[in-house]
């Protein structure tokens, strides 16, 4: 019994003691939230105006590295666009080559002349109409003579006419 009354003085010792460390220490918490918030208060609004400053130049640099982005998708795509573009009408050239391959074989079995054979009968008439024409220009000009000739053979007979 004298070891717990023993204990029970020191506890009772020590407890004001405890207690005092224990509300000096919150005391000292709270002043230190209460230091804490003024501060905050006071470069709260500097904070807020570098935050804001900060915030610009992110948002700046994220834009003009998806513009760029942007662009580039873009050129690619056009690059593209183009390429595919060529090689379609690389491939509407053969087809059109390998349709009129086989239409002209379908007309030249049916026996129908293909345009060069037209083109070389064309030139051909040509070359005939030439021909027709100087021969005719040469066919008349003996006829005017003879017409020419007849006309005073037709005169001297008038003129003997008159003096029989």
């Amino acid at each position: 019994m004298v070891k717990k009354m023993q204990k029970n003085t020191a506890e009772k010792a020590t407890g004001p003691k405890l207690s005092g460390t224990v509300k000096e220490s919150a005391q000292q918490i709270w002043l230190a939230g209460l230091g804490a918030f003024a501060k905050a208060q006071e470069e709260g609004g500097k904070m807020f105006e570098a935050l804001v400053k900060e915030g610009t130049s992110i948002q700046r640099k994220t834009q003009a590295t998806a513009e760029e982005r942007i662009s580039e998708a873009t050129n690619r795509m056009a690059s593209m666009a183009t390429d595919i573009s060529s090689r379609a009408s690389g491939q509407w050239d053969k087809l059109e080559n390998i349709f009129e391959e086989r239409v002209s074989k379908a007309l030249s079995k049916l026996g129908v002349p293909s345009a060069k054979d037209i083109e070389v009968l064309i030139a051909r008439i040509d070359e005939l109409n030439r021909n027709v024409a100087k021969l005719n220009a040469k066919a008349a000009a003996p006829r005017k003579r003879a017409a020419n000739g007849s006309a005073k053979a037709g005169a001297k007979r008038a003129s003997a006419r008159k003096s029989a």
